[in-house]
C-alpha cells in the first residue's frame, strides 16, 4: 500500500476486523439455518449476503493499492454490517430469531463496528 497501511499485518486474515466479520458470518449462517423454508431466497439469502459482504469488503479493501481504496471498502463493509443489523432485528420481530441469538448477534456486531471505526480512524490519520 502506498502509505504503509499494511505495516505489521501480513494478510487481511491478520486483521481483527476480518476475524470478527468471519465469526459474524458464521453465526448468521447458523442462525438462518432454522428460518422458514419459504424465506430461503428471501431473508435467509439477504442476511447471508450482507454478512459475507462485511468480511469480503474488508479483504478486498486490504488488497487494494491505495489507502483511500481501503477506506472506501471498509466504509462499504460498515454499510453491510448495518444492513445485517436491521435484517436481524426484523427477523426477531417476525419470531425467527430467539432473543438470546439476537443479543449475541448484536454484541458481535457492536464489537465489529467498534473495530471498523478504529481501523478507519487510524487509516484516515495515516497511522496504520
Amino acid at each position: 500500500m502506498d502509505t504503509g497501511a499494511k505495516s505489521g499485518v501480513g494478510t487481511y486474515r491478520d486483521l481483527v476486523a476480518w476475524q470478527k466479520a468471519m465469526e459474524l458470518a458464521e453465526r448468521v449462517y447458523r442462525v438462518t439455518a432454522s428460518f422458514p423454508e419459504a424465506e430461503r431466497f428471501g431473508m435467509v439469502s439477504q442476511m447471508r449476503r450482507s454478512a459475507v459482504s462485511v468480511a469480503s469488503n474488508i479483504a478486498e479493501g486490504f488488497g487494494r493499492v491505495r489507502r483511500a481504496e481501503f477506506v472506501r471498502f471498509l466504509e462499504i463493509s460498515k454499510g453491510s454490517l448495518f444492513e445485517l443489523q436491521t435484517q436481524a432485528e426484523l427477523a426477531r420481530r417476525l419470531g425467527w430469531i430467539a432473543g438470546g441469538e439476537l443479543a449475541g448477534l448484536r454484541e458481535l456486531s457492536r464489537e465489529l463496528d467498534a473495530v471498523l471505526r478504529g481501523l478507519l480512524g487510524s487509516l484516515r490519520r495515516g497511522r496504520t
